[in-house]
């Protein structure tokens, strides 16, 4: 019960005094599985389920049903080194692909309403992934990985201390011809840091950034194709493409002013643009959009014997954009032209505090608060109205509404309990509340002749209670939960964007580890839940009631179970089985998609000092099954899961 978190409170923190619900992707777990998609090591994270599109595209769910279609984007607070990916109100789902998780030091998980850290999106979790850390010596590797249908990656980490002065800098290529027809994409990552540790104060400075050149692959359509030899290849989009890059600089500054208190200032700016076109429309518009934010984090921490305190002031501006065009006619109601072309500047302002009392020897309570406000100031480049004409309303497709200003004040809460049993088990509680401001595109990419959305925040309520220990060389994190979601967003059987729609999900997280002896060891992540709609909505794509219904895209079980073989200090091996259940299409729980079981094996070899080879096998049965299913437009939708496929990498230690 050694481990140490980062993320929770934004300072390393025992993670077993934690009265929440955590977990973490180690390095070790990182290079052993060495994922081709971020999807592979999330299997690792009990409750944890990001499903692979194509390419690098991917749908997350955390305590949560896999968020599709209006009011999906921006449940999670998505980060690196603390700082979203996105701006608030700018997310986009596949937004983990700007992250250099391929080369990550860990990636840290907070399941369910963050602390009073973090402010909008942070409702069923913060996904963190921390940079590769400055090393203290020499470090120099370089490697090389091929697999099947032309995928090429190539790595390169350098890093090394001078005084007190120590840098890092982490780099990969990717080239994949794709398994699909006219599929694939190109794609580059780079992480450089530099950390200085002085008399007066200490600095940490990140610059991140990522370009993705990617052919796309659509869906397959009709029931059970993803089993069909014929088809599994079969790309009915071949002129679907997604091109995005992106660009983080941060530095956090600390100063100590005591042996006890210190403050820090991180000053930070993001950049990114991206162009894809619709390709799961039928009138395949192409969206360009982009924005770039300049933001400062403030922070007082205090720490004496029985109480941490941490106080601070977030501010951000954010400049982002959006074009939708259409290049051929789809119908009267879908024309080709500009459908939207719009400006947003966003101000956010935050305030909060978060306290953690050690009450007693056993027992630690901690609360937190966190107001915050924010202001989106719109400006429409079209004629308001309709994209089809004066005369269209309401049954156009498209809607601009006029030039405005939008603004939402909220709240998030927490307050918690842990009681350590004994010096090897814990048992915790906490209630927690947290938001998520409408995103941009909800507000102002309106349909069907809605020339206002009136939309307001939402928000979830949540009950954790967990337990924790150790047993000999067994170890055990159980958490159970229920979530009340409100002023839920949908879109309508009108197709219009309101709020109003409720939601309850309740399950329990189980994450083992067990070490039987110095050479096996078993370790189990897996989830048992329910996400189901809670009141009586007239929903788009649903006939009728469909209160007590699953949430579409919501397994009530998944997870993945490995079995560790230290062969020899320098050999090590591991076969995972993944299994996902069940899990219906559409709201009105009419169409299913199966479940599938997967086995991985993996093994990785020192074989001299300074080279280490790395040999995977994903879906070692050639089992047919597919990563997402979906049903929509009246079809039957797959991204195909991939057959067998053999990697090979091999590593050098350039040090001396």
């Amino acid at each position: 019960m050694e481990d140490v978190i980062v993320t929770a409170r934004q300072q390393p923190q025992q993670a077993a005094r934690l009265p929440l619900d955590w977990a973490v992707i180690e390095d070790s777990d990182l290079a052993m599985v060495a994922h081709t998609h971020i999807n592979e090591s999330f299997q690792r994270i009990a409750g944890g389920w990001i499903t692979r599109g194509n390419g690098q595209e991917s749908l997350t769910a955390l305590r949560s049903p896999v968020f599709t279609g209006p009011g999906s984007c921006g449940a999670f607070y998505v980060a690196e080194d603390g700082i979203s990916l996105r701006a608030p109100g700018f997310c986009n789902v596949n937004q983990l692909f700007d992250a250099n998780t391929e080369q990550a030091q860990r990636v840290e998980v907070i399941k369910g309403p963050a602390s009073a850290l973090y402010g909008s999106g942070a409702m069923h979790g913060v996904i963190n992934v921390l940079s590769l850390a400055a090393p203290d010596e020499l470090m120099h590797q370089v490697g090389l990985e091929g697999g099947p249908h032309g995928y090429l990656r190539g790595k390169y980490q350098i890093g090394n201390r001078v005084g007190a002065h120590a840098f890092a800098a982490a780099i990969n290529a990717t080239d994949d011809d794709g398994y699909k027809d006219d599929s694939g994409f190109t794609q580059l990552k780079g992480t450089l840091r530099h950390d200085y540790s002085g008399s007066t104060f200490s600095t940490s400075t990140i610059f991140a950034g990522a370009d993705l050149d990617q052919q796309t692959s659509g869906f397959v359509q009709g029931e059970d194709a993803y089993k069909d030899s014929d088809r599994k290849k079969e790309n009915p989009n071949p002129e679907a493409y997604r091109e995005a890059w992106s660009m983080r600089l941060h530095s956090t500054i600390e100063i100590p002013l005591d042996e006890a208190s210190s403050l820090s200032f991180t000053p930070y700016w993001r950049k990114n643009e991206m162009e894809f076109l619709q390709h799961f429309l039928p009138w395949q518009s192409v969206e360009e959009n982009g924005h770039e934010s300049f933001g400062l984090n403030s922070k007082f921490y205090q720490q004496t014997e029985s109480l941490q305190l941490a106080a601070g002031i977030d501010l951000e501006y954010t400049e982002g954009w959006l074009l939708e065009t259409q290049e051929e006619p789809f119908s009267p109601n879908q024309p080709a032209g500009t459908h939207y072309d719009y400006d947003v500047d966003a101000s956010l302002a935050s305030v909060w505090s978060q306290a953690d009392w050690d009450f007693s020897d056993r027992l630690n309570l901690s609360a937190g608060a966190r107001f915050e406000y924010t202001n989106y100031d719109y400006q429409n480049r079209t004629d308001d109205g309709p994209a089809c004409g004066p005369d269209s309303t309401p049954s156009c497709r498209f809607y601009r509404p006029a030039s405005g200003e939008d603004d939402f004040k909220n709240w998030s809460l927490n307050a918690g309990a842990l009681f350590d049993i004994n010096d090897s088990h814990a048992v915790f509680a906490r209630v927690s509340r947290g938001f998520r401001a409408p995103q941009a595109t909800e507000l102002y990419r309106l349909q069907a002749g809605q020339a206002n959305a009136d939309l307001d925040s939402e928000q979830l309520d949540a009950l954790d209670i967990g337990f924790r220990g150790i047993v000999g060389q067994f170890h055990y994190e159980v958490g159970g939960y229920y979530m009340n979601k409100g002023d839920v967003i949908f879109q309508d059987s009108n197709r219009q964007n309101i709020s109003g729609a409720k939601t309850i999900h309740y399950g329990v997280d189980i994450a083992l580890r067990w070490q039987l002896n110095d050479a096996f060891d078993v370790a189990l992540d897996t989830n048992l839940a329910r996400h189901e709609y809670d009141s009586d909505i007239s929903l788009l794509g649903s006939s009728g009631n469909i209160k007590g219904n699953d949430i579409d895209t919501a397994p009530r079980y998944f997870g993945s179970l490995r079995l560790g073989w230290q062969i020899h200090e320098n050999h090590r091996t591991e076969l995972e089985w993944v299994n996902m259940a069940s899990y219906y299409l559409e709201p009105d729980n009419a169409h299913e998609y199966d479940g599938h079981n997967l086995l991985n094996l993996r093994l990785t070899s020192q074989l001299t000092s300074r080279i280490q080879l790395g040999v995977r096998v994903t879906n070692l049965t050639d089992v047919d099954y597919a990563e997402r299913a979906d049903f929509g437009f009246g079809q039957y939708r797959y991204f195909v899961g991939e057959p067998r496929s053999l990697y090979l990498q091999l590593q050098m230690n350039l040090a001396p």
